[in-house]
């Protein structure tokens, strides 16, 4: 049965408000990463060392994401999308929560850095099993047509977990540094079991989608997703991978990697920065369902493209701009990153990645090709471009070097894939004699 336009509202709503807190929990460890974990998690090491300790942490979490795509994936084909998306917001929160609970290297050694470091893994895989979800919740229930702007909404939730870790660890780090180093850093992160609980409110009100409702009731769900999705469909997969480099890579550049680059090779004051990061992130948010609804219109393959070719085409003026130290030049060198590349990507990034694979093992294939591509892309972005910047003596052009690389990655991976937009959802689309694999019967 067609959903309804309240069902898919509140779909689209509801996955957009849940990411946002997923996101939130994610983010607000990027920017610890960046300005705080060094000094009480790895104090003993040289600042850059500390800095690539803590980086290095943070990288584990993008290693766990995958593990989170795989196993959240398998069972979001066989059981479902909503009752996924309720644990792994579980699993974010709490972990998140338990950071800011955390005792420091002076009060425990190296067990500070252990327990960091477990917490960080577990926050990995609750959002690498969440995206996916989370993206299907709003695209299987929009109409055709319009799955690019409602897959848009869950894109939105992330520049919304941002926006609102951002400015919450603005307003905290603005404390005398004695008092944000001794308790006001674990505000935010305390802050997660609230945000949690409203989540779980908004998500345990959401239906399960019409096209995994119809495979259920079929009885044709997939034995095994993971496998079937990798025999079936591993050009899609690499499709999927290729196409998050450009976006994944250059958001933790010019989020996360801006950070430590202007406060400690530039020596600008840290809430200048976070502050030219939020203003670039509130407008990537209204920016995303634009270029998302756009390619509604012309098809995900112009709109990713241009993204991927923006990103490139910018790496080194973005670096010329933040080397004025000119809070107006950082500023715009930051927007127009996270604008006219990042959310030109990101924008159609649900809806194109969807589109790719059938109901049967969608879950499965989106978050495998999008999780491992975090790994490589997103995930160790801060720490290759911190070792670029120790390499090259402080000189920003081996970074610019480095985005230009995943905008190609993308460019040609995007390029390889069929326009998608105008094409069915339904499970009809998937051949289940092509994938080589025998489908469920009902029981009884």
């Amino acid at each position: 049965m067609k959903p309804s336009k309240d069902q898919v509202v509140k779909s689209a709503f509801s996955s957009f408000i849940g990411t946002a807190i997923e996101w939130y929990d994610f983010f607000l460890y990027g920017t610890a990463a960046a300005l705080v974990f060094p000094k009480l998690f790895f104090p003993e090491s040289d600042p850059l060392v500390g800095t690539l300790q803590s980086f290095a942490t943070f990288t584990l979490g993008f290693v766990a994401r995958p593990f989170g795509g795989i196993i959240f994936g398998n069972y979001g084909d066989k059981i479902g999308r909503k009752s996924m998306l309720v644990l792994t917001l579980l699993i974010m929160g709490i972990s998140t929560a338990l950071i800011g609970l955390l005792p420091t290297y002076e009060n425990i050694g190296i067990w500070a850095p252990v327990l960091l470091i477990v917490l960080r893994l577990l926050q990995g895989i609750g959002v690498g099993g969440e995206w996916g979800g989370a993206a299907l919740i709003a695209v299987e229930h929009a109409p055709k047509g319009k799955r690019g702007f409602y897959g848009s909404w869950p894109q939105m939730g992330v520049p919304g977990g941002l926006l609102l870790s951002t400015a919450v660890f603005t307003l905290f780090s603005s404390l005398p540094d004695e008092q944000f180093l001794s308790w006001g850093w674990r505000i935010p992160f305390l802050l997660s079991i609230l945000l949690v609980g409203v989540g779980l409110f908004i998500r345990l009100r959401v239906m399960e989608t019409p096209a995994f409702q119809k495979v259920k009731e079929t009885g044709t769900e997939a034995r095994m997703p993971i496998l079937e999705v990798l025999k079936a469909h591993p050009k899609e997969v690499l499709q999927a991978m290729g196409a998050r480099f450009a976006e994944n890579g250059s958001f933790y550049i010019f989020s996360v990697f801006v950070l430590t680059y202007a406060t400690e090779q530039l020596d600008l004051a840290k809430n200048m920065v976070l502050t030219g990061v939020t203003l670039a992130t509130a407008i990537g948010f209204f920016a995303m369902p634009l270029f998302a609804a756009l390619s509604d219109r012309i098809g995900r393959r112009p709109v990713y493209m241009g993204g991927a070719a923006f990103t490139a085409l910018f790496a080194f003026p973005f670096f010329w701009l933040l080397d004025t130290k000119s809070t107006l030049f950082i500023w715009l060198a930051i927007v127009l990153a996270m604008v006219f590349g990042h959310a030109a990507m990101y924008g159609p990034q649900a809806a194109f990645l969807s589109e790719l694979f059938g109901t049967r093992v969608r879950y499965s294939g989106i978050s495998i090709g999008a999780q491992l591509a975090s790994v490589f892309a997103g995930g160790i972005a801060p720490l290759v471009a911190t070792s670029l910047i120790a390499w090259t003596g402080g000189k920003p052009w081996a970074v610019a070097v480095y985005l230009i690389f995943m905008s190609l990655i993308t460019l040609i991976s995007v390029y390889w894939t069929s326009e998608t937009y105008q094409k069915e959802i339904s499970e009809e689309r998937t051949n289940a004699k092509k994938e080589g694999f025998q489908r469920n019967t009902p029981a009884g």
